[in-house]
């Protein structure tokens, strides 16, 4: 249920900068959220065009690009998707270590018209 409030601020953010640049409406709204960062991009689809509805967003696409988790080998430097229940390095059987990968969420872009 977090993803309301958050829905809710990237709706007032894009309706501003909008004003800003004297655009009439959003045309698209483009997000990028990892899959560890604590938000469900699906709920975030769910509430938009609840939320959009009488503002500036209310035509507007939301693009949400999701970003998988990576894990780092320790023994090559080499980046890859953990298989379930391993954390082996598919390129080189050494140990995988947790990264930052798939922990981001931030808004992209703006599109206006």
């Amino acid at each position: 249920m977090h993803e309301y409030p958050i829905t809710q601020h990237i709706i007032e953010m894009a309706e501003k900068y909008a004003k800003e640049q004297g655009a009439s409406s959003v045309e698209a709204i483009n997000l990028v959220v990892g899959d560890y960062s604590g938000y469900v991009g699906e709920s975030i689809n769910l509430y938009f065009d609840i939320i959009a509805e009488g503002t500036l967003c209310e035509r507007a696409k939301l693009n949400i690009e999701r970003v998988k988790p990576k894990l780092k080998c320790t023994s090559c430097g080499e980046y890859f998707e953990r298989r379930p229940f391993s954390f082996e390095c598919p390129y080189c059987k050494g140990e995988g270590e947790p990264t930052e990968i798939g922990k981001e969420f931030y808004l992209k872009s703006i599109e206006i018209k």
